[in-house]
């Protein structure tokens, strides 16, 4: 698909939603170049799941609750009526650039509350239980491991 017309048409594009765990690594953006790609890259990172949901099964993909929890505590807690652009705007704008083929996934980023931002900022280390949820896509349980040490 290239050159849609508008945000509506990407509609039909859509396979479907699926929860993303767009984790980063710090060190390797902040010591190493600070370039985005790289820290998002690392083996194991960005779980996918724990299901594909079809468009008809969600409702309305603009109001869904989110929230991710380190070790039980509450992290990030939002809504995707909360985003910049909608997912459908996402991806008429992406296919201005880039020609979006079958089974292509795309982020769409992740609600304030990232260990980066605190004050002080908080990293994940090694143990930490994570989980996340996203209203009618279920919810991912994962535990941070150093594959890197």
């Amino acid at each position: 698909m290239r050159y849609l017309n508008n945000a509506d048409e990407a509609k039909e594009y859509i396979t479907g939603f699926t929860i993303s765990n767009d984790v980063s690594e710090r060190g390797f953006q902040k010591e190493r170049g600070g370039q985005w790609v790289k820290g998002k890259s690392a083996d194991t990172f960005n779980p996918i799941g724990p299901f594909l949901a079809t468009p008809d099964e969600i409702a309305d993909v603009s109001n869904l609750n989110m929230y991710l929890k380190v070790n039980d505590e509450l992290r990030q807690n939002g809504n995707t009526s909360n985003m910049i652009f909608d997912v459908y705007f996402i991806v008429y704008y992406l296919s201005q650039f880039m020609t979006l083929e079958a089974g292509d996934l795309i982020t769409t980023g992740t609600p304030k509350g990232v260990g980066m931002g605190m004050n002080p900022p908080t990293f994940l280390k090694e143990g930490d239980e994570l989980k996340l949820e996203i209203d009618q896509l279920g919810s991912q349980h994962c535990r941070v491991k150093n594959y890197y040490s």
